[in-house]
């Protein structure tokens, strides 16, 4: 059997129409086949390169940069989504291709929302406008109102923040099914029932501003479960945790507040972007500190947490939200200490504030104690931002800070220490160079201003004595 043309050119031989195989130089074969091959990769190269810059252009067409004249330039019925930046911050270089992506897919859904991004440095009026604090700093303009963005900087969050506000303040629910609907995606919902009413205008109200932190809902009373029951009409309700709280204004107070304070689930898993949030509730948080790989002992004081959120609902429910937290540096950094996982801590954002359990809590008789001690003030107040306190915990961050790099750069890390003494030493000597000099020219001049007076003085006293 003859070999294929293929394969017998790989060999170096070539077959005669005669059917006999004739040899071939090998060099010759490859020099034919070299050029090709390397034609090939250039070209595939290319294609490669073009695709990636086509895609590129294509993601960032959804972003727009903006500068001072956007306020002027601007629809006013355009809602915004802005992302302000330094060329030099890192974490602005590592938001850069999330928000990308977040345009990207706001223009695919068809969102009324427009994505841009500014330098704060360069566009300085602009950045002065929304009052850019940080970087990044992401902010939102609509129909000339400014909401801010707080939460961790994700897709998943900043989509969401996105999606709320851009939508409408009050989302109508007109049907049960649309009701459950909402109900399976949001962990909290507040929801206004019944017809226009003074209440209502305060629900808008407090959906105005709120609106950054949570949903709002209006429904009829057929589109609530038949389970909700409500005294009078009209009501506001929250649902969160399975169940459901009927504001009450003698017992709860201003609408705006109260909605405030519960706009968290009662027990969830806590970051420290939520953990910061949750200050402005003025509720204080219960918190497990536990391993991420959870061991036994973290389970269990989770599962202590939980159950104590469930079962004493109605006794806590005002004074105390629960969670858990893996990721412990924001508490080390308010306790200015390492804390021991696991454990328990409740912490007052507030005031910066915290409480330790006087006993190994080992049970949820001892964790109850914990917390009517909190409420009865028995339990001692640690921390606050009080001026010591202030001072203390910059120190700290100070040292937190140094600290890694004088282990792995020590020179790097004794200049970053020196470095502000020795400017401030120089500034010292020469502010104490300069003082007797500016004294010895003051009495000069005033001795050059009274050398005349002297002499006139004299030449009176000697003709006197003449």
């Amino acid at each position: 059997m003859l070999p294929t043309r293929n394969s017998a050119l790989l060999s170096g031989e070539v077959v005669e129409s005669s059917g006999t195989i004739r040899q071939v130089d090998q060099r010759k074969v490859q020099s034919a086949v070299r050029p090709s091959l390397c034609l090939f990769i250039v070209y595939l190269s290319f294609m490669c390169l073009l695709v990636s810059v086509l895609l590129a252009l294509s993601v960032s067409a959804f972003v727009e940069e903006l500068d001072d004249s956007f306020m002027q330039t601007r629809a006013a019925d355009d809602i915004w989504l802005i992302k302000f930046y330094a060329p030099w911050c890192t974490f602005c270089k590592q938001l850069d291709p999330v928000w990308h992506q977040i345009g990207s897919e706001l223009k695919s859904l068809g969102s009324p929302v427009n994505v841009g991004k500014s330098d704060a440095t360069a566009s300085t009026g602009l950045a002065k406008e929304f009052r850019v604090r940080g970087y990044p700093a992401i902010l939102m303009i609509k129909k000339d109102v400014k909401y801010n963005y707080s939460g961790p900087r994700t897709k998943d969050g900043i989509l969401d923040f996105a999606n709320r506000v851009g939508g409408p303040l009050v989302r109508s629910l007109s049907s049960p099914k649309l009701f459950q609907h909402a109900m399976s995606r949001h962990d909290v919902m507040t929801v206004y029932v019944g017809a226009t009413s003074p209440l209502k205008g305060n629900f808008t109200s407090a959906a105005e501003e709120l609106i950054v932190h949570t949903y709002f809902f209006s429904a009829s009373r057929d589109i609530l479960p038949k389970a909700v029951s409500l005294p009078s009409l009209p009501a506001v309700l929250i649902f969160k945790d399975g169940t459901s709280f009927t504001f009450n204004e003698e017992l709860d107070g201003d609408l705006k507040s109260w909605i405030n304070r519960e706009r968290f689930p009662n027990y969830f898993m806590i970051d420290s972007y939520t953990l910061y949030a949750m200050g402005e509730t003025g509720k204080l948080v219960v918190l497990a500190l536990v391993e991420k790989r959870l061991c036994e002992k973290s389970q269990r004081f989770k599962s202590l947490v939980e159950k104590v959120a469930e079962d004493h609902r109605e006794t806590y429910r005002r004074s105390f939200y629960f969670g858990f937290m893996e990721d412990t540096d924001y508490i080390s950094g308010l306790v200015m200490d390492d804390v021991i996982v696991p454990s328990f801590i409740a912490v007052n954002l507030s005031n910066d504030g915290y409480f330790l359990a006087p006993v190994t809590v080992e049970t949820e008789r001892h964790l109850l104690d914990f917390l009517d001690g909190v409420l009865d003030g028995s339990v001692q107040c640690q921390g606050g931002n009080g001026i010591d306190q202030r001072i203390r915990r910059f120190i700290y961050d100070a040292k937190t800070l140094l600290l890694p790099v004088l282990r792995q750069a020590p020179l790097l890390g004794c200049f970053l220490v020196g470095f502000p003494f020795a400017l401030a030493a120089v500034f010292c000597y020469l502010c104490l160079k300069k003082r007797p000099i500016m004294y010895n020219e003051d009495d000069d001049d005033d001795v050059a201003l009274l050398a005349p007076s002297l002499q006139r003085h004299k030449k009176l006293t000697n003709k006197k004595s003449d």
